[in-house]
C-alpha cells in the first residue's frame, strides 16, 4: 500500500481534490456551511487535522496533497465573494433567509453526527445549556458587537473564526460574523482584493488553525459527542440571532422571496450533507 502513494491515478484526483477543496472554501463564505464539516463530508478532515497537528511529519506529501484542496478553497472563496457581496447590498433581509435555510438544512446531517459514537443524556444537557448560555451571550452582546471597529485586530479575530470553522466540523463562521455586522465587508474585502481585510484574516486564521489543531484533535479523540453537542447548541443560538427582523419596504413579494430562498437554502443544505454518502470512503 506504501507503494502506490504517487501514482498515475493521483494526476485524474488532483482535479478532484481541487473541486473538493472549492465546495469547502464555500464554508469559509456561507454561513450555515461549515468548511470543516464539508471537509469530514469529503473524507479529507481526518488527514487535514493530523498533517496540522503533526505537520513535519510526511511533510512533503501532504502539501502536494493539498496544494489542489488549497487552490480550489481559494477559488471557491474568491468566486463566492462576488455574488454574496452584490446580494447582500440589494436583497439583505431575503438573502438572510437563505442563509437561514441552509443551516436547517444540515441540522439532520450534523444531530447524526453528534451521535455518531453515541448520544447520553449529560450531551442532550450539555446542548441546551450551551444553547441558552450562546444565545444570551449573542443577545446581550449585540450592542457590543454592533460598535466593533472593522481593524486589524478585529480582522484577526474574524480570520481565528474562520480558522475554526475548518478544525471544528459544524461551526460555521460566517455566522458570527454576519451577526457582528463584519460579514458582508469581509466579502466585499475578498471580491477586491483588499489587504487590510485579507492580511490580518490569514494570520487570525493560521494562528487558530496551528495553535489549536493539537487540542482539538485530542478533544474530539476522547470528548467527541459533547464537544460536538456543544458546539450545536451554539450554532443553533447564532442561527437564532441572524434570523431578519426588518422587512420594511420588501413588499408581499419580498416574503414569497424570503420562504423561497429559506426553501432553497435548506434543500442546498441538506444536498451538501447528503454529499456524506456518495463522497466519504468506506
Amino acid at each position: 500500500m506504501e507503494n502506490k502513494k504517487i501514482t498515475k491515478p493521483e494526476k485524474s484526483d488532483w482535479f478532484l481534490r481541487f473541486i473538493k477543496g472549492m465546495f469547502i472554501g464555500s464554508g469559509f463564505i456561507l454561513p450555515g456551511v461549515s468548511g470543516g464539516a464539508l471537509a469530514a463530508v469529503f473524507g479529507i478532515y481526518e488527514r487535514i487535522i493530523s498533517f496540522l497537528a503533526h505537520i513535519t511529519k510526511n511533510f512533503k506529501e501532504n502539501v502536494l496533497f493539498f496544494i489542489p484542496v488549497g487552490l480550489g478553497g481559494l477559488a471557491g472563496v474568491f468566486v463566492l465573494s462576488f455574488a454574496v457581496s452584490f446580494l447582500l447590498g440589494e436583497f439583505e433581509t431575503i438573502i438572510l433567509w437563505f442563509f437561514v435555510g441552509c443551516i436547517i438544512g444540515t441540522v439532520p446531517a450534523l444531530w447524526k453526527e453528534a451521535g455518531k459514537h453515541g448520544r447520553a443524556t449529560k450531551d442532550i444537557i450539555i446542548l441546551i445549556i450551551s444553547f441558552i448560555v450562546g444565545f444570551l451571550f449573542l443577545w446581550q452582546g449585540s450592542g457590543l458587537f454592533g460598535e466593533v471597529d472593522q481593524n486589524f485586530f478585529t480582522w484577526m479575530i474574524a480570520g481565528g473564526l474562520i480558522g475554526l470553522g475548518l478544525i471544528v466540523p459544524g461551526l460555521s463562521p460566517s455566522n458570527f460574523l454576519v451577526y457582528m455586522g463584519m460579514y458582508k465587508a469581509m466579502a466585499d474585502g475578498f471580491k477586491t482584493f483588499d489587504l487590510g481585510v485579507l492580511i490580518p484574516i490569514a494570520i487570525g486564521g493560521l494562528a487558530t488553525v496551528l495553535s489549536l489543531s493539537k487540542l482539538m484533535d485530542w478533544i474530539f479523540s476522547r470528548y467527541f459527542a459533547p464537544m460536538f453537542h456543544f458546539i450545536l447548541g451554539i450554532v443553533f443560538a447564532s442561527t437564532i440571532m441572524i434570523i431578519p427582523t426588518d422587512y420594511s419596504g420588501i413588499g408581499f413579494l419580498g416574503f414569497i422571496g424570503c420562504a423561497v430562498l429559506c426553501f432553497l437554502g435548506a434543500a442546498l443544505g441538506w444536498w451538501m450533507s447528503r454529499l456524506e454518502e456518495r463522497y466519504k470512503p468506506e
